[in-house]
């Protein structure tokens, strides 16, 4: 089940990475320039006119478009063959198509209702899609039928299977939808609260690579907002973009954490490193640090205490909560496309309320984590990385190293060619299949500079390189 869920986790990484050329458009599109930027009567006014219109155009249609995004995304990460993502887009279009009429045809459902799955329906779009494609791609026809062998089939019976789904579904979306959509509304009107409990789980899951799963349902799913066109739109992100000033409760609360609170606690492993250790220690941690701040990635922090002390990861989870709690108490309210690092900070300022205010809150965490982690590191010997027993201690690669020498490196650590069954990427882990993860070398992974090696059974294994983690895949994959 868990090497299920990480798979589906990885596969919601790919749609999501559309989404910062859609803010991108957003921000820039919906930017006073004369008032937000001074630029002018006669610059300001022309790019007010001729180009902030077409930027918000463009990336509205990327935020209106997300659950044929996700129906897509999924298909291709679950299936990885073009013809499930056509197959994914045909599933998507006959699942709306269906529900708009389920309604009219069935009388114990009220003709006003209208049954709308959002991004669920998306990713259920692109799991049938890519179900079928798994299961039929190389299926056999007479000679007669020949043409519709193989990859040509994957079209036909994924539409068919999806007007039976659709067609079952509808029949019973209508009560599922009332309960989502009360439960959507609940979590938001717990406040500051709801904020905590989310901000804490997604911490919490991120060692299993199982957080994408539940930002999903939070940032396009929970709450529902509609906008001066009448359009409703759903999920704190895409609330946060479409201008609800109510939105951005799930996500706020990260950016104290990612660009000041991580960076103190890598701080604090850094001081309290063997002397001999610290200046290595130092580059990595800092290299690692400015990720966090700049871009919001922070799985290399996080997995470089996750399992060697896992006592200070459960304290930066409950941290974590409470800054959720505290930022929406504020009532500070800001959003990101990516993560919540200062990129995003800066270019979805002009759609925040309050967020100066993440600064002082920010400088707080940063001084409760650095005190937090040096006594708890201290006081229980935590072997934090440069604080390993001399047998222990190893080198980082070179930062000379080549790619194409590191991937080579890799592949032997975890058996060979011969024990891989497939090799995938998200942006910070290499997400490997293998025959047999009982023999991998963990410790040559690690001197090779990952982060962390977790196995999730039957052969699913991650392993936690950072942003080095896709040019990796690619080069084992030639190997």
């Amino acid at each position: 089940m868990l090497a299920f869920l990480q798979r589906i986790g990885k596969a919601l990484m790919l749609p999501v990475a559309t989404l910062p050329a859609a803010a991108l458009l957003v921000s820039f599109g919906l930017l006073d320039y004369e008032k937000n930027i001074p630029l002018g009567a006669a610059l300001g006014g022309f790019l007010n006119q001729y180009v902030a219109p077409f930027l918000l155009a463009g990336g509205l249609a990327i935020l209106d478009n997300l659950a044929l995004i996700f129906a897509v995304g999924v298909a291709i990460g679950l299936a990885r063959d073009a013809v499930a993502a056509l197959a994914a887009v045909m599933a998507y279009h006959v699942l709306l198509a269906i529900l708009a009429r389920v309604p009219a045809a069935m009388p114990f459902i009220d003709d006003n209702v209208v049954l709308k799955m959002g991004v669920f329906g998306g990713i259920l779009a692109g799991g049938v899609a890519a179900y079928c494609y798994n299961k039929y791609h190389d299926v056999k026809m007479p000679e007669w039928l020949g043409f519709f062998s193989g990859k040509r089939f994957v079209p036909i019976v994924t539409s068919l299977s999806m007007v039976v789904i659709a067609f079952v579904i509808g029949m019973v979306w209508a009560p599922i939808q009332e309960v989502l959509d009360a439960f959507g509304n609940w979590v938001v009107s717990l406040g500051a609260i709801g904020s905590g409990i989310f901000l804490f789980f997604n911490r919490l899951l991120i060692p299993l690579g199982l957080h994408h799963v539940l930002n999903a349902i939070a940032w396009f799913q929970i709450g529902s907002y509609t906008d001066a066109a009448g359009n409703v739109v759903h999920g704190d992100l895409h609330r946060f973009f479409a201008g609800d000033p109510s939105a951005g409760m799930f996500m706020a609360g990260f950016f104290p954490i990612m660009m000041f609170a991580l960076p103190g606690a890598a701080l604090a492993m850094i001081h309290t490193a063997k002397p001999g250790k610290r200046k290595l220690i130092a580059s990595v941690f800092m290299a690692a640090a400015l990720s966090s701040i700049l871009t919001g990635i922070t799985e290399p922090l996080e997995f470089a205490f996750m399992f060697a002390a896992p006592i200070l990861y459960v304290v930066h989870a409950l941290l974590t909560g409470i800054s959720g709690v505290i930022v929406t108490s504020l009532g500070i309210k800001h959003g990101f496309s990516f993560s919540a690092g200062l990129i995003d900070y800066l270019v979805n300022y002009h759609f925040s309320t309050n967020a100066l205010l993440i600064i002082p809150v920010g400088l707080c965490f940063a001084i409760v984590y650095y005190v937090l982690f040096r006594i708890i590191i201290v006081k229980f010997n935590l072997k934090t990385l440069g604080r390993e027993d001399d047998d222990e201690e190893h080198e980082t690669a070179s930062a000379n190293t080549s790619i194409q020498e590191k991937a080579r490196n890799v592949l032997a650590c975890i058996g060979g060619k011969e024990n891989v069954v497939s090799v995938d990427a998200c942006i910070t882990r290499l997400r490997l299949v293998l025959k047999n993860d009982k023999g991998i070398n963990e410790k040559g992974l690690r001197e090779l500079g990952a982060a962390g090696v977790i196995k999730l059974g039957q052969g699913s294994v991650q392993v936690v390189f950072g942003t080095q983690s896709e040019a990796l895949k690619d080069e084992i994959n030639k190997l």
